[in-house]
C-alpha cells in the first residue's frame, strides 16, 4: 500500500512534466497582416489626426513598433516578393510592379521622360524558398487572402507555398473595386455591396477557427487601401463632418517635382477605407482573443510601401517625412512596421532601421524553424532587437531603375545607420543626408561629410556591380520642350482640378458611383 503511494505521486508527476513539456514545445502561430499603399502616418499611433483606427493602435500598444521601419520598394510587387524571399529587389529581381512598361514602351505613357526604364523579372522565382515554404516544410498550415500581384497563372500563392488561396491573382487593384461582385475568379462574390476588406478579414478568422488545433501561417494581404478610393455612406458622412469641424483648409496640395504633392489628410473616403481596413483587423484579432490564441500568436503588421502623395487617387500624406509612393524620398519606403511576439516586450518603439527583407529570417527565427532556403537571405533576424540589444549598423539597399507612376525617378538607395545615400540615374549625382535629422530630406550634406559620402558611394557601387543590375538607358529620342511642356500641364491644369476634386469630396451633396454605395461598414 506504501508502495503504491509512492508510485502514483512519481506517476502523475511525470505526466504533468512531460505535459508542460509539451505545451511548451507547441510552435507559435504566425499572422501576417500587409496593407496596400499605407502611409507612415495613416494610422493614429503613427500620427494621423484625421484617420481613426483603435484596433491598430491597440496592436501598437501590444506590438514593438519600428519608428525607422522601411519597406523593401517604393512600389508593391517588389516590396512583396521582398518580404516572400528575404531578399533586397536587386536579388530577387522584381524591381517595379508587374505590369509597368519598359524600354521603349515606356515612351507610349507620353512623360517624355529622359530615360527608357530597364527590364525586370515579371513573376516570383520559382526556385526560391518563400516565407510560406519555410512554414510549409515545418508542419505549419499556411492561408493566404487578398492581393498577390507576384506574377500570374503558375506563380499564384498556391504555387509558392500557401495551402490555399483567396482572391490572390495577377492583378494589383481591386477588379471590381470594394465591393462585390469583385471580377476576380480567386474569390467568390458575397452579397451586392459586401465589403471585400471586412470579407478578406472573415475568410482569415475563419480559416483561424478551422486551424486552431495546428499550428498555422496566415497571411492576409488587403488590396486596400490602393485605389479606387471608396467606402460607405456612413463613413463618408462621418470623415466628412470631422474634416470640416477640424477646419477645410483652402489649399491641399501644392507641386512637387512632377506631379502635384497633397499636403493634408481630409479625404473622407480615403479616412473611410483605412477605417476598413482597421476593422477587418479588428475582426482577426478578436477571433484569435476569443479562441484563446492571441498569447501564442506573433502577428506582423506593415505596408507594401509608402502612402500616396501623388499619383494614383492623390489620396493621403505622409506628414512626417517626405513624399510617398513611388518616391525616392522617405515617404516612399518609410512604412507603418508593428511585430507583437507573445512573452516578449511590447509597447515600446525602437529606432534601428529595419526593412521588410528582415520579416522572414525574423519569424523563421521566433518559430524555431528548420529550414535551408535556396537563395541569400538578406535580411536579418530582428529577435537580437527584441530581446534589448542593439546590433552594429548594415547597409539596407534598394535598387528602382524606373519611373514611377507617382513622379518617381530611376535611381538607387542605400541606408547604413544614420545615413543615406540617394544615387540618380538620370545624370549620376548623388545625395546624402542624415535622416534622424532630418526626415524631410532637406539638407543634403555629401559636401559636408566627404568622407561619409565616399563610404556609403563605394557601398552602394560594389553592391550593385556584384548583383550585375538591370540599368535604364538615356532615351535618344528624349525632347526637353515636351518634357518641360508636361511639368507646365501638371502645374497649371491637373493641380487645379485636384483641389476642386478635394473640396468636392467635402461637399454635404457630393454624390460617388453608384456601384459602391451601402456597404455594411462592421462584422
Amino acid at each position: 500500500m506504501k508502495k503504491a503511494t509512492v508510485v502514483l505521486p512519481i506517476a502523475l508527476l511525470v505526466s504533468v512534466l512531460f505535459s508542460c513539456k509539451q505545451e511548451t514545445q507547441i510552435p507559435p502561430n504566425v499572422l501576417f497582416i500587409l496593407v496596400d499603399d499605407l502611409g507612415y502616418a495613416d494610422l493614429g499611433f503613427s500620427g494621423s489626426p484625421f484617420h481613426e483606427t483603435p484596433h491598430l493602435d491597440q496592436l501598437a500598444s501590444e506590438s514593438v513598433q519600428f519608428i525607422h521601419g522601411y519597406s523593401g520598394s517604393r512600389v508593391c510587387s517588389p516590396a512583396r516578393a521582398t518580404i516572400m524571399t528575404g531578399q533586397f529587389t536587386a536579388s530577387h529581381g522584381i524591381t517595379d510592379w508587374i505590369g509597368a512598361k519598359t524600354g521603349t514602351d515606356w515612351r507610349t505613357h507620353q512623360r517624355h521622360d529622359p530615360m527608357l526604364p530597364a527590364d525586370y523579372q515579371h513573376e516570383l522565382p520559382a526556385d526560391a524558398t518563400t516565407l510560406a515554404e519555410a512554414f510549409k516544410q515545418n508542419g505549419y498550415r499556411t492561408f493566404f487572402a487578398g492581393k498577390w500581384h507576384l506574377g500570374g497563372e503558375g506563380s499564384y500563392p498556391e504555387d509558392h507555398g500557401f495551402d490555399a488561396n483567396v482572391a490572390g491573382w495577377d492583378k494589383g487593384s481591386p477588379a471590381g473595386g470594394f465591393f462585390s461582385p469583385y471580377n476576380n475568379p480567386k474569390i467568390t462574390d458575397g452579397p451586392d455591396g459586401e465589403n471585400l476588406t471586412l470579407r478578406l478579414g472573415r475568410e482569415v478568422a475563419d480559416f483561424i477557427t478551422n486551424s486552431k488545433e495546428e499550428p498555422f501561417f496566415a497571411f492576409l494581404s488587403f488590396y486596400a487601401v490602393h485605389a479606387p478610393v471608396q467606402t460607405s455612406k456612413d463613413r463618408w458622412e462621418k470623415y466628412r463632418d470631422k474634416a470640416e469641424s477640424m477646419g477645410i483648409r483652402e489649399k491641399g496640395f501644392e507641386m512637387g517635382e512632377k506631379l502635384p504633392f497633397r499636403t493634408v489628410q481630409d479625404n473622407p473616403n480615403y479616412a473611410g477605407l483605412v477605417a476598413s481596413v482597421d476593422d477587418a483587423v479588428g475582426i482577426v484579432l478578436d477571433r484569435l482573443r476569443s479562441l484563446g490564441l492571441d498569447e501564442r500568436t506573433i502577428v506582423v503588421f506593415t505596408s507594401d510601401n509608402g502612402g500616396v502623395v501623388a499619383g494614383d487617387a492623390f489620396a493621403t500624406t505622409n506628414l512626417l517625412v517626405k513624399g510617398g509612393k513611388g518616391q525616392h524620398w522617405e515617404g516612399g519606403i518609410r512604412v507603418p512596421y508593428l511585430i507583437k511576439v507573445p512573452g516578449k516586450p511590447a509597447g515600446k518603439t525602437l529606432n534601428y532601421p529595419v526593412v521588410g527583407a528582415d520579416f522572414f529570417p525574423t519569424l523563421v527565427d521566433l518559430a524555431g524553424l528548420k529550414t535551408d532556403p535556396v537563395q541569400e537571405i538578406e535580411g536579418m533576424s530582428l529577435v537580437p532587437l527584441l530581446d534589448g540589444e542593439t546590433p552594429s549598423a548594415r547597409a539596407i539597399f534598394w535598387h528602382y531603375p524606373h519611373y514611377g507612376n507617382q513622379g518617381g525617378v530611376p535611381s538607387a538607395m542605400v541606408r547604413r545607420g544614420d545615413w543615406k545615400l540617394i544615387r540618380y540615374f538620370e545624370d549620376g549625382h548623388e545625395e546624402l543626408y542624415h535622416i534622424p535629422d532630418d526626415p524631410f530630406e532637406t539638407q543634403e550634406l555629401s559636401q559636408e561629410n566627404p568622407a561619409e559620402h565616399a563610404r556609403l558611394t563605394a557601398l552602394l557601387s560594389r553592391y550593385l556591380e556584384k548583383k550585375q543590375v538591370s540599368l535604364p538607358v538615356l532615351d535618344p529620342e528624349f525632347d526637353r520642350e515636351l518634357y518641360n511642356k508636361r511639368l507646365e500641364e501638371m502645374e497649371q491644369v491637373l493641380l487645379p482640378r485636384l483641389e476642386k476634386q478635394r473640396l468636392d469630396f467635402l461637399k454635404e451633396d457630393w454624390e460617388p458611383n453608384s456601384d459602391w454605395w451601402g456597404s455594411i461598414t462592421t462584422d
